[in-house]
Protein backbone atom coordinates (compact mmCIF):
# COMPACT_ATOMS: atom_id res chain seq x y z
CA UNK A 1 0.00 0.00 0.00
CA UNK A 2 1.37 3.01 -0.76
CA UNK A 3 2.33 5.10 1.95
CA UNK A 4 0.63 9.29 1.90
CA UNK A 5 2.14 12.46 3.60
CA UNK A 6 0.36 12.15 6.58
CA UNK A 7 1.83 8.49 6.73
CA UNK A 8 5.29 9.50 6.11
CA UNK A 9 4.89 12.89 9.00
CA UNK A 10 3.06 9.95 11.69
CA UNK A 11 5.85 8.16 11.28
CA UNK A 12 8.38 10.32 11.63
CA UNK A 13 6.35 11.85 14.72
CA UNK A 14 6.70 15.53 12.93
CA UNK A 15 3.51 17.61 11.38
CA UNK A 16 2.26 17.52 7.49
CA UNK A 17 3.79 21.07 6.89
CA UNK A 18 7.32 19.77 8.39
CA UNK A 19 7.34 16.77 5.91
CA UNK A 20 6.01 19.06 2.89
CA UNK A 21 8.87 21.72 3.83
CA UNK A 22 11.69 18.97 3.41
CA UNK A 23 10.04 17.67 0.36
CA UNK A 24 10.54 20.92 -1.07
CA UNK A 25 13.76 22.06 -0.08
CA UNK A 26 12.87 23.87 3.33
CA UNK A 27 14.85 23.95 6.54
CA UNK A 28 14.11 21.40 8.94
CA UNK A 29 16.42 20.17 11.68
CA UNK A 30 19.40 17.52 11.06
CA UNK A 31 17.54 14.79 13.06
CA UNK A 32 14.01 15.92 11.85
CA UNK A 33 15.25 15.74 7.84
CA UNK A 34 17.81 12.26 8.81
CA UNK A 35 14.23 10.52 10.14
CA UNK A 36 12.37 11.51 7.02
CA UNK A 37 14.50 10.66 4.25
CA UNK A 38 15.01 7.10 5.82
CA UNK A 39 11.28 6.88 5.98
CA UNK A 40 11.44 7.77 2.52
CA UNK A 41 13.70 5.65 1.38
CA UNK A 42 12.14 2.81 3.28
CA UNK A 43 8.70 3.06 1.75
CA UNK A 44 9.89 4.28 -1.92
CA UNK A 45 7.82 7.18 -1.38
CA UNK A 46 7.41 9.97 -3.89
CA UNK A 47 4.40 12.15 -3.31
CA UNK A 48 2.01 11.98 -6.78
CA UNK A 49 2.99 16.23 -6.79
CA UNK A 50 6.16 15.85 -7.27
CA UNK A 51 6.53 14.49 -11.01
CA UNK A 52 4.08 17.67 -11.99
CA UNK A 53 6.03 20.14 -10.13
CA UNK A 54 8.71 18.64 -12.02
CA UNK A 55 6.92 19.34 -15.59
CA UNK A 56 6.36 22.52 -14.12
CA UNK A 57 9.81 23.75 -13.59
CA UNK A 58 12.62 21.67 -15.51
CA UNK A 59 16.12 22.45 -13.93
CA UNK A 60 19.16 21.87 -15.79
CA UNK A 61 20.62 18.74 -14.18
CA UNK A 62 20.36 15.37 -15.49
CA UNK A 63 21.84 12.19 -12.75
CA UNK A 64 24.44 9.64 -13.47
CA UNK A 65 23.84 6.54 -11.89
CA UNK A 66 26.94 4.11 -11.98
CA UNK A 67 27.86 0.81 -11.06
CA UNK A 68 31.30 1.69 -10.46
CA UNK A 69 33.85 4.30 -10.89
CA UNK A 70 36.94 2.65 -11.38
CA UNK A 71 36.24 1.07 -14.66
CA UNK A 72 38.18 2.53 -17.99
CA UNK A 73 34.38 2.10 -19.55
CA UNK A 74 32.62 4.40 -16.91
CA UNK A 75 35.15 6.61 -17.04
CA UNK A 76 34.98 7.24 -20.37
CA UNK A 77 31.34 7.11 -20.66
CA UNK A 78 30.93 9.47 -18.18
CA UNK A 79 33.73 11.98 -19.58
CA UNK A 80 31.73 11.84 -22.98
CA UNK A 81 28.34 12.38 -21.28
CA UNK A 82 29.87 15.57 -19.24
CA UNK A 83 31.10 16.64 -22.59
CA UNK A 84 28.20 17.06 -24.13
CA UNK A 85 25.71 18.09 -21.40
CA UNK A 86 28.48 20.78 -20.69
CA UNK A 87 27.88 22.29 -24.57
CA UNK A 88 24.13 22.11 -24.19
CA UNK A 89 23.90 23.92 -21.00
CA UNK A 90 22.98 21.09 -18.73
CA UNK A 91 24.73 20.13 -15.67
CA UNK A 92 25.78 16.38 -14.28
CA UNK A 93 25.07 14.56 -10.74
CA UNK A 94 26.93 11.27 -10.24
CA UNK A 95 25.89 8.52 -8.02
CA UNK A 96 28.32 5.52 -7.50
CA UNK A 97 26.69 2.59 -6.46
CA UNK A 98 29.15 0.29 -5.96
CA UNK A 99 27.82 -2.39 -7.30
CA UNK A 100 25.11 -2.65 -4.80
CA UNK A 101 21.59 -2.77 -6.74
CA UNK A 102 19.66 -1.15 -3.66
CA UNK A 103 21.60 1.47 -3.72
CA UNK A 104 20.92 2.04 -7.65
CA UNK A 105 17.47 2.13 -6.49
CA UNK A 106 17.85 4.94 -3.67
CA UNK A 107 19.52 6.51 -6.27
CA UNK A 108 16.91 7.05 -8.40
CA UNK A 109 14.94 8.36 -5.72
CA UNK A 110 17.35 10.34 -4.57
CA UNK A 111 17.74 12.19 -8.18
CA UNK A 112 14.48 12.59 -8.47
CA UNK A 113 14.13 14.48 -4.98
CA UNK A 114 16.26 16.72 -5.67
CA UNK A 115 14.45 17.44 -9.13
CA UNK A 116 16.79 16.68 -11.81
CA UNK A 117 15.75 16.77 -15.12
CA UNK A 118 16.36 13.23 -16.57
CA UNK A 119 18.63 10.16 -15.34
CA UNK A 120 21.03 8.13 -17.36
CA UNK A 121 21.30 4.81 -16.03
CA UNK A 122 24.03 2.49 -16.13
CA UNK A 123 22.93 -1.14 -14.80
CA UNK A 124 24.32 -4.53 -14.92
CA UNK A 125 20.62 -6.16 -14.65
CA UNK A 126 17.55 -4.65 -14.53
CA UNK A 127 14.77 -5.90 -11.95
CA UNK A 128 11.10 -4.81 -11.18
CA UNK A 129 12.14 -2.68 -8.41
CA UNK A 130 14.17 -0.64 -10.96
CA UNK A 131 11.22 -0.44 -13.25
CA UNK A 132 8.74 0.54 -9.98
CA UNK A 133 12.05 3.03 -9.32
CA UNK A 134 11.14 4.77 -12.71
CA UNK A 135 7.29 4.61 -12.78
CA UNK A 136 7.34 6.29 -9.29
CA UNK A 137 9.10 9.05 -10.04
CA UNK A 138 7.88 10.27 -13.60
CA UNK A 139 10.99 11.51 -15.08
CA UNK A 140 12.97 10.39 -17.86
CA UNK A 141 15.20 7.89 -17.75
CA UNK A 142 17.47 6.80 -20.44
CA UNK A 143 19.30 2.96 -20.02
CA UNK A 144 22.79 2.27 -20.84
CA UNK A 145 25.18 -0.82 -21.49
CA UNK A 146 21.78 -2.54 -21.40
CA UNK A 147 18.28 -3.22 -22.99
CA UNK A 148 15.31 -3.93 -21.48
CA UNK A 149 11.62 -3.55 -23.43
CA UNK A 150 10.36 -0.91 -21.47
CA UNK A 151 12.99 1.97 -21.23
CA UNK A 152 15.14 3.58 -23.51
CA UNK A 153 18.42 2.19 -24.28
CA UNK A 154 21.71 2.69 -25.35
CA UNK A 155 23.34 -0.58 -26.01
CA UNK A 156 26.99 -1.75 -27.96
CA UNK A 157 26.33 -4.70 -29.84
CA UNK A 158 27.84 -6.94 -27.58
CA UNK A 159 26.71 -9.77 -29.69
CA UNK A 160 28.01 -8.97 -32.77
CA UNK A 161 31.45 -8.29 -30.66
CA UNK A 162 31.48 -11.77 -29.71
CA UNK A 163 30.70 -13.16 -33.04
CA UNK A 164 33.63 -11.30 -34.62
CA UNK A 165 35.62 -12.36 -31.68
CA UNK A 166 34.85 -16.13 -32.41
CA UNK A 167 35.47 -15.83 -36.05
CA UNK A 168 38.66 -14.23 -35.52
CA UNK A 169 40.02 -17.42 -33.13
CA UNK A 170 39.01 -19.85 -35.84
CA UNK A 171 40.17 -18.26 -38.51
CA UNK A 172 43.65 -17.89 -36.57
CA UNK A 173 43.79 -22.01 -36.20
CA UNK A 174 42.48 -22.45 -32.36
CA UNK A 175 39.99 -25.21 -31.54
CA UNK A 176 41.06 -26.10 -28.09
CA UNK A 177 39.66 -22.69 -26.52
CA UNK A 178 38.93 -21.54 -23.13
CA UNK A 179 35.80 -18.70 -22.71
CA UNK A 180 36.00 -16.93 -19.01
CA UNK A 181 32.68 -14.83 -18.88
CA UNK A 182 30.49 -12.95 -16.23
CA UNK A 183 26.96 -13.76 -14.51
CA UNK A 184 24.34 -14.20 -16.52
CA UNK A 185 22.38 -11.53 -14.33
CA UNK A 186 24.85 -8.69 -16.97
CA UNK A 187 22.75 -9.75 -20.02
CA UNK A 188 25.19 -7.57 -22.59
CA UNK A 189 28.18 -9.22 -21.07
CA UNK A 190 27.40 -12.29 -19.26
CA UNK A 191 24.86 -13.04 -22.28
CA UNK A 192 24.79 -11.49 -25.33
CA UNK A 193 28.31 -11.42 -25.84
CA UNK A 194 28.87 -15.27 -24.74
CA UNK A 195 25.95 -16.22 -27.39
CA UNK A 196 27.64 -14.59 -30.13
CA UNK A 197 30.73 -16.16 -29.71
CA UNK A 198 28.81 -19.20 -29.50
CA UNK A 199 27.16 -18.31 -32.49
CA UNK A 200 31.03 -18.62 -34.75
CA UNK A 201 32.16 -21.40 -32.94
CA UNK A 202 29.03 -23.67 -34.07
CA UNK A 203 29.88 -22.48 -37.68
CA UNK A 204 32.92 -23.33 -37.48
CA UNK A 205 32.52 -27.17 -35.57
CA UNK A 206 35.02 -29.09 -34.81
CA UNK A 207 36.18 -26.88 -32.00
CA UNK A 208 36.34 -28.00 -28.14
CA UNK A 209 35.41 -25.43 -26.10
CA UNK A 210 35.12 -25.14 -22.17
CA UNK A 211 32.78 -22.39 -20.82
CA UNK A 212 34.04 -20.61 -16.88
CA UNK A 213 32.39 -18.00 -15.48
CA UNK A 214 34.53 -15.01 -13.00
CA UNK A 215 33.90 -11.74 -11.74
CA UNK A 216 34.32 -8.13 -13.38
CA UNK A 217 37.74 -7.90 -10.75
CA UNK A 218 41.30 -8.48 -12.14
CA UNK A 219 42.36 -10.29 -9.07
CA UNK A 220 39.44 -12.71 -9.35
CA UNK A 221 40.06 -13.53 -12.37
CA UNK A 222 43.71 -14.20 -12.01
CA UNK A 223 42.65 -17.05 -9.41
CA UNK A 224 40.06 -18.27 -11.87
CA UNK A 225 43.05 -18.77 -14.69
CA UNK A 226 45.21 -20.26 -12.50
CA UNK A 227 43.06 -22.80 -11.62
CA UNK A 228 41.96 -23.71 -15.22
CA UNK A 229 45.82 -23.51 -16.62
CA UNK A 230 46.39 -26.49 -13.83
CA UNK A 231 43.70 -28.70 -15.41
CA UNK A 232 44.26 -27.76 -19.26
CA UNK A 233 46.22 -26.50 -21.94
CA UNK A 234 43.92 -24.54 -24.40
CA UNK A 235 45.79 -22.68 -26.78
CA UNK A 236 43.63 -19.48 -26.45
CA UNK A 237 41.87 -18.03 -23.79
CA UNK A 238 38.78 -15.85 -24.68
CA UNK A 239 38.39 -12.87 -21.46
CA UNK A 240 34.84 -11.63 -21.54
CA UNK A 241 36.47 -8.62 -21.07
CA UNK A 242 39.92 -6.92 -21.02
CA UNK A 243 40.17 -7.21 -16.95
CA UNK A 244 39.58 -10.38 -17.36
CA UNK A 245 42.57 -10.95 -20.52
CA UNK A 246 44.72 -8.78 -18.42
CA UNK A 247 44.50 -11.13 -15.44
CA UNK A 248 45.29 -14.41 -17.66
CA UNK A 249 48.49 -12.58 -18.58
CA UNK A 250 49.39 -11.77 -15.62
CA UNK A 251 49.44 -15.25 -14.04
CA UNK A 252 50.64 -16.56 -17.05
CA UNK A 253 53.62 -14.94 -16.92
CA UNK A 254 54.09 -15.58 -13.54
CA UNK A 255 54.07 -19.67 -14.58
CA UNK A 256 56.46 -18.86 -17.20
CA UNK A 257 53.74 -19.20 -20.11
CA UNK A 258 54.71 -17.26 -22.76
CA UNK A 259 52.07 -15.31 -24.63
CA UNK A 260 51.10 -15.66 -27.52
CA UNK A 261 53.92 -18.95 -28.34
CA UNK A 262 52.31 -21.46 -24.92
CA UNK A 263 48.92 -18.84 -24.94
CA UNK A 264 47.05 -16.68 -26.86
CA UNK A 265 44.93 -14.23 -24.98
CA UNK A 266 42.40 -12.01 -26.15
CA UNK A 267 39.32 -9.33 -24.25
CA UNK A 268 37.12 -7.48 -25.01
CA UNK A 269 36.48 -3.57 -24.10
CA UNK A 270 39.42 -2.07 -26.17
CA UNK A 271 41.07 -0.19 -22.94
CA UNK A 272 43.90 1.83 -23.44
CA UNK A 273 46.40 -0.13 -21.62
CA UNK A 274 45.88 -2.99 -24.11
CA UNK A 275 47.80 -0.98 -26.81
CA UNK A 276 50.69 -0.15 -24.20
CA UNK A 277 51.60 -3.28 -22.77
CA UNK A 278 53.74 -6.32 -24.30
CA UNK A 279 52.03 -8.32 -26.27
CA UNK A 280 49.49 -6.01 -27.16
CA UNK A 281 46.46 -7.50 -26.75
CA UNK A 282 43.89 -8.38 -29.40
CA UNK A 283 40.26 -7.17 -28.30
CA UNK A 284 36.86 -5.34 -29.47
CA UNK A 285 37.11 -2.13 -28.73
CA UNK A 286 33.77 -0.15 -27.74
CA UNK A 287 33.42 3.27 -28.45
CA UNK A 288 32.46 4.39 -24.80
CA UNK A 289 33.80 8.03 -25.20
CA UNK A 290 31.07 8.59 -28.13
CA UNK A 291 28.11 6.05 -26.34
CA UNK A 292 28.51 8.59 -23.45
CA UNK A 293 27.75 11.71 -25.98
CA UNK A 294 24.66 10.27 -27.39
CA UNK A 295 23.40 8.97 -24.04
CA UNK A 296 23.44 12.66 -23.49
CA UNK A 297 21.59 13.63 -26.51
CA UNK A 298 19.21 11.38 -26.17
CA UNK A 299 18.04 12.15 -22.42
CA UNK A 300 18.08 15.72 -23.24
CA UNK A 301 15.80 15.08 -26.38
CA UNK A 302 13.67 12.67 -23.65
CA UNK A 303 13.34 15.80 -21.18
CA UNK A 304 12.51 17.69 -23.97
CA UNK A 305 10.03 15.88 -25.07
CA UNK A 306 10.84 14.87 -28.34
CA UNK A 307 11.08 11.33 -29.92
CA UNK A 308 13.75 9.18 -29.21
CA UNK A 309 14.06 5.91 -30.83
CA UNK A 310 13.38 2.97 -28.21
CA UNK A 311 16.59 1.01 -28.75
CA UNK A 312 19.97 2.79 -30.10
CA UNK A 313 22.61 0.17 -30.90
CA UNK A 314 26.31 1.28 -31.50
CA UNK A 315 29.14 -0.58 -33.42
CA UNK A 316 32.26 -2.04 -32.58
CA UNK A 317 35.38 -2.87 -33.83
CA UNK A 318 37.96 -6.01 -33.65
CA UNK A 319 41.13 -5.05 -33.01
CA UNK A 320 44.00 -7.73 -33.93
CA UNK A 321 47.02 -7.60 -31.88
CA UNK A 322 49.64 -9.54 -31.06
CA UNK A 323 48.48 -11.68 -28.20
CA UNK A 324 47.25 -14.23 -29.97
CA UNK A 325 49.52 -16.89 -32.38
CA UNK A 326 48.41 -18.34 -35.76
CA UNK A 327 47.89 -21.95 -35.31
Amino acid sequence: MNKTISDIAQMAGVAKSTVSRFLNGGSVSEDTRQKIERIIKQYNYVPNTFAQSLKAKKTSIIGTVVPRLDSFATSQTLIGIDEELRNNQYQMLIANTSQDMQREIDAIYDFARQKVSGIILLAAEVTDAHLKAVEDIGIPVLLVGQQHEQLHSLVHNDDQAGYEMGKHVVEKGHRKIVYIGVTERDQAVGIHRKQGFKRAIDECGGCDVTYYETSFKMSEAIITAEAILKESKPTIIVGATDNIALGVMKISFSNKIQIPQDLSVTGFGGYEITEMIHPTLTTVKYHYFEAGQVAAQHIIRLVKGELVEQCTILDVEIIPRESVDKI
